[in-house]
């Protein structure tokens, strides 16, 4: 399977033969998401930059990753999906925000931050940081 879309649609068939569309919430799947990051996570935990860099390497470890990417993939694509957001052209424009506001001439080679977008005067409920 090549497409996105194509994955959307079988997670979507998935869940329905099952009858799991009613626990598939958007508040659920980010939870779902955020526990398969953390076993993401966990893969990692404790080894140093370079035995990190190398972990493809260990066939084991190597098949423990690519399934704790293939779930994080999984679980974030079928969010998208609940949510109607296309992925690649969120993908896309967070993308070329990111080129904008860190242009090659200031932030080649740097970890610097740029600079927080102003915010536009409206506020999201729950946003605690707008008076």
């Amino acid at each position: 399977m090549r497409d996105i879309g194509e994955l959307a649609e079988r997670l979507r068939a998935f869940a329905m033969a099952r009858d799991w569309e009613q626990f598939h919430t958007p508040k659920n799947l980010a939870m779902a998401l955020a526990g398969e990051v953390g076993e993401l996570l966990a893969e990692f935990q404790w080894l140093t930059s370079e035995e990190s860099a190398h972990i493809m390497a260990d066939s084991q470890a190597a098949r423990q990753v690519r399934a704790e990417i293939a779930d994080v993939f999984i679980y974030l694509t079928r969010l998208a999906d609940v949510l109607g957001v296309d992925l690649l052209d969120a993908a896309g424009d967070k993308l070329a925000e990111g080129e904008l506001r860190y242009d090659v001439a200031t932030y080649r080679g740097s970890r610097r931050k740029a600079p927080a977008y102003p915010t536009q005067g409206t506020r999201r409920t729950g946003d605690k940081s707008a008076t």
